[in-house]
Parts: structure tokens; sequence; C-alpha cells
């Protein structure tokens, strides 16, 4: 019986040693880190976007980490997979602040997928900010009309850039009429049609046609053959690369050969390979930045992307670059990992100098900035102009 209790008495040693031991290592590994979320579209519909703002990310912590990291601790970037569902975004977000313990999240690039997910911020007093996120509802709850005091973004929003392209259209292209093909089942299409219809009428132009897809939609050639009755000047076409692409390729089939417009979602590497580069010849979007800008800022951010992942940066990678940089700069000027404090710091933002330009978040969290105008040219990007606020 001694020899029993000796025995046992040596196995529960041990055991409180391991667990002492797990504990320490655990109590070290969380102490020496500060966890960053990212809530992106790794698959799913908008799967570019979300690998290049999960590279821009990942960048933006590289470069912190190499320069000592942030109070003295390494960053560490969590991502998870939101598929490019709304629903599916609020369980990421709720799995990041509450299971992986994130002091910050990067948004979804989706304005539906980050509306989804923006009262699991708010209850858990965690900011999030998206990187291009840009319909109002996105900061401002439409249901109280009250700033979401956790949200933020590193984007201009709708009505600044459907009012860019509406002004582009009357101004720079002298158009006169304009035909608006919109993804309904996108807060993000909707808003944009919204604000560039309003100013477009304002400038004294006519919208002649307001016609609408859904997502996942692969055939639009009826719907464009109305369209092109009406003879319109311009067609806008606020909405994501992948139907866009298909869209406009059917357009030039079905002769419609009149500029087409739309907004920073038709940004990425996909859209050529989907359209054509001759079909997208006549192209114009509204974007955040544009690789062949001659700032020091961009030049050193394209240099250090390319290195990193043999590719040119599009402007999802250059905003969560931003968007991971304000935040990092807010927990240093709040010097703590408080959720509070690292919101209110980050609130202060003013005339931060991004990649995407200078950066002013104002009282409703929005982020002041210029956009340009991106000119397609044989399924190429190039830079057209800027656009101040």
């Amino acid at each position: 019986m001694k020899k029993i209790h000796k025995l046992a008495s040596v196995f529960a040693a041990v055991a409180m040693l391991a667990v002492a031991m797990t504990g320490c290592g655990g109590g070290q590994k969380s102490a020496d880190t500060i966890k960053i979320g990212a809530n992106l579209e790794m698959t799913g519909n908008n799967a570019t976007f979300g690998k290049s703002a999960s590279n821009g990310a990942a960048l933006a912590i590289k470069q912190v980490n190499a320069n000592g990291g942030v109070l003295g601790k390494q960053l560490s970037l969590v991502v998870a997979d939101n598929k490019s569902e709304a629903a599916e975004a609020a369980n990421s977000m709720q799995k990041l602040i509450t299971q992986d313990k994130v002091v910050a999240v990067i948004a979804p690039i989706a304005s539906s997928s980050v509306i989804a997910g923006a009262q699991v911020n708010q209850d858990n007093k965690v900011l999030a900010i998206s990187p291009t996120a840009s319909n109002p509802k996105v900061t401002v709850d439409p249901a109280t009309n009250k700033v979401r005091d956790f949200m933020f973004r590193a984007a201009f929003i709708d009505p600044f850039q459907g009012s860019v392209m509406a002004n582009f259209a009357t101004k720079t292209l002298k158009a006169k009429t304009a035909a608006i093909y919109i993804d309904n089942s996108s807060d993000y299409a909707k808003g944009l049609g919204q604000f560039f219809k309003e100013t477009f009428i304002k400038n004294g132009g006519q919208i002649v046609a307001e016609e609408a897809y859904l997502a996942k939609d692969t055939d639009f050639k009826a719907t464009l053959t109305k369209i092109k009755v009406v003879n319109a000047d311009v067609v806008f076409v606020p909405g994501y690369y992948q139907e866009v692409g298909m869209l406009i390729k059917q357009a030039r089939e079905i002769g419609l050969n009149m500029p087409i417009l739309g907004g920073d979602g038709w940004d990425s590497a996909k859209l050529p390979e989907i359209a054509g580069g001759q079909a997208l010849n006549n192209t114009f979007f509204a974007n955040h930045y544009s690789p062949d800008d001659n700032s020091e800022s961009i030049k050193s951010f394209v240099e250090a992307y390319k290195k990193e992942y043999n590719e040119t940066p599009d402007a999802f990678a250059a905003l969560a670059y931003d968007a991971t940089m304000m935040v990092v700069e807010s927990i240093k000027r709040a010097n703590s990992v408080d959720t509070v404090k690292i919101k209110d710091e980050l609130a202060k933002t003013k005339d931060y100098n991004a990649v995407s330009g200078k950066i002013t978040l104002n009282e409703t969290h929005d982020a002041v900035k210029s956009a340009v105008i991106i000119e397609m040219k044989e399924g190429k990007q190039t830079f057209k102009e800027k656009i101040n606020p």
C-alpha cells in the first residue's frame, strides 16, 4: 500500500508540474504576442479580394515585427475565412474575438459581410476596420442613425465614390445619358448606383435605364439587349469582378461599345481573365490607389509587396496594409492592449500618411481621402486621374 501511495504521489506531482508548465508556457506566449484578427473572403465569390487583403495585412505585420513589434511584443495575424458569405462573416467575427482573443479585427471586404458582423464587435467592445467596405451602413446603423462605436473603415464611402464616377462621366466623358445595371443582392452596388444616379442627374444628365442582376448570375444578354435599345452614352455597373467580367464580355459581344464604368469592386487580376483584355477597352472604374502613382510611399509599398509575393499589389492589398498599420499606430498611442483604449485612439486618426493617400477619420469613422480613376487598356490598369475630396 505504501508503494502504491508513493507512486500515486509521484504521478500527482508530475501532473501538477505539467499543468504548471503548460499554463506558464501558454501565458508567456500570450503575454509576448498581440493578436490582430482578419475576417476575410479567402474562398468563395470574392476570394481574390480576401487573398490580396490578407497579403497586405501580413506584410504590415511582418514589417512591424522586424522593427521590434509593438509595446515590446510581436504581432500575430489570425485569419478567418468568411467564405464570401455574410452569415459566415458574423460567425468568423465571433470566433476571432471570443476564441482567438484578438485585440482588433481587419473586417471583411464586402459591405454586407461587415454589417452582418457589426453587432458582434459592439457587444464585445473590440474594434473592426474594413479595408474597403464603402456602404454608409457599415459605420452608421440605419435603424438608430447612430455611429457604430467599434466599426471603422480605411476606404472612402459610396456617396463619394458614386459622385466621383458621375462627375467623371459628365465632365470628362461628356455623357448626357446613362444606364445603371446593379447587383441587386449587394448593399455596396445598390449604394453606388443610388449616389451615381443622384449626382449624374444633378449634373444635368438623364438616367435612361435601370436594371439589376444577382450575385452568381452568368447570363446577362437579355438585359444588356434592353440597355442597348436606349443607346445610353455610358453604362454604370457597380458590382464585383466575377459578374462584371462576364457582363462586360457579353456586352461587347452584342455590340455595346460605349464606355462602361464601375467602382472598386472591379479591382482584381481575374477581371481581364474573365472579360478578355480587348473587351475591357473603354472601361473605367474608381479606386483607392494606383500602383502606377509616383508617390514615394506607393513606390516603397509596391516594391516590398512584389518582393514578398512576386506580384503587383491591388487596392485591396494596399488598403488592408493601411488598415493594419492604422491599428498598430492606435495600439502604440494607447500604450495598451485594452480594446476600448485602442478604439478611442483609432477614432482620433488625422492626416495619417497611408499608402493609399492621407487619411483622416471623420465623426462617422469614415476615411476622408482622395480617389483615383483607373482606365483599362488591353487588360491592363492604367492611371487616369486623381480626384480629391
